[in-house]
């Protein structure tokens, strides 16, 4: 039987790779000096594409392959692959959900307790010799404060669990009430941010949830509130967000994300008030391969014709 052939917009896990490349032929789009002339090649033979992150699958790659028929997403959020494209073509898109939920959730009590109790800056005064000279400054504590979550999913409900052993009081915000969450929920974005001390962003990125985290939100966060953004740059205003944290309207920030991967602002490197890490959500040897086995799953499954195993469009 001849083997089918696989579009890899952007580099996978090397254990998603090696698996992918034991069943289909894999082109490589993102290394690609003449990215048209590979979509040319192979338009008439390429039925599946597996992606990641940012790189995502356009409109654009799914009008070139006619015959596409799975688009394999590597990762929780596919907000990078036109969904409503994929639907007109009938082409089918499934993600990596649920996998990646503990690794994400631990990542984020790792940023709140390095943001609260500035463990970067400590860390520096002792490599620096300060210590010798006098204590480092004492420093907040999470117990006892009120944290906000926007977006109670899988990965915010697994948030929330931890930081309920940390004493913290958790309220929540979405696109409706869950009525069998034990937490109070806010209809009204603003109205939380003013209410809390922290404020964990864990939404998915998508069209409605752009610029969700406003400079009004962040004013009422407040000098004295801190945000966290595991979800997605294009969620906050970075540029107000910025602006605030320099002037001290917005207490601090612990981001895992931005708005221009890999580029980050250069006026947030020189910020004490910040802590900042290169999206590591879920950058762990087993959390990324279990996601590599989830993308391989639903690709097997669907060449067997077996219902895929997470599908979302």
């Amino acid at each position: 039987m001849e083997r089918r052939e696989l579009l890899m917009v952007g580099p996978l896990a090397s254990a998603a790779t090696t698996e992918i490349e034991k069943d289909v032929i894999v082109h490589r789009y993102w290394e690609a000096e003449d990215k048209p002339a590979l979509l040319a090649e192979i338009a008439d033979r390429a039925t599946l594409v597996a992606t990641s992150g940012h790189y995502g699958c356009s409109a654009e790659i799914m009008e070139a392959l006619p015959k596409l028929e799975l688009i394999a997403s590597f990762g929780v959020g596919y907000d990078a692959v036109d969904i409503t494209a994929a639907k007109r073509h009938n082409i089918r898109v499934t993600n990596t959900p649920d996998v990646l939920n503990d690794c994400v959730a631990e990542m984020t009590l790792a940023l709140m307790l390095a943001a609260c109790h500035r463990i970067p800056q400590a860390d520096r005064y002792v490599r620096d010799g300060l210590w010798p000279s006098g204590n480092f400054p004492l420093t907040p504590e999470l117990t006892g404060r009120t944290v906000g979550i926007l977006g109670l999913g899988r990965i915010g409900k697994e948030i929330a669990r931890r930081l309920q052993v940390l004493k913290m009081h958790v309220v929540y915000h979405g696109r409706q009430r869950q009525e069998h969450e034990p937490f109070p929920y806010y209809a009204d974005l603003v109205a939380m941010a003013r209410d809390v001390d922290w404020l964990v962003v864990i939404a998915p990125g998508s069209a409605s949830t752009t610029g969700i985290v406003s400079r009004e939100v962040m004013q009422a966060l407040g000098p004295e509130g801190t945000l966290v953004n595991m979800a997605r740059g294009s969620l906050v205003d970075e540029p107000a967000m910025v602006e605030l944290l320099a002037t001290g309207a917005l207490g601090g920030a612990a981001l895992d994300v931005f708005a221009d991967e890999p580029n980050v602002p250069a006026e947030l490197l020189g910020l004490p008030n910040v802590v900042l890490s290169p999206h590591q959500g879920s950058a762990t040897h087993k959390t990324r391969a279990a996601m590599a086995a989830v993308v391989v799953a639903n690709l097997r499954a669907h060449m067997r014709g077996d219902p895929l195993v997470s599908p979302v469009a």
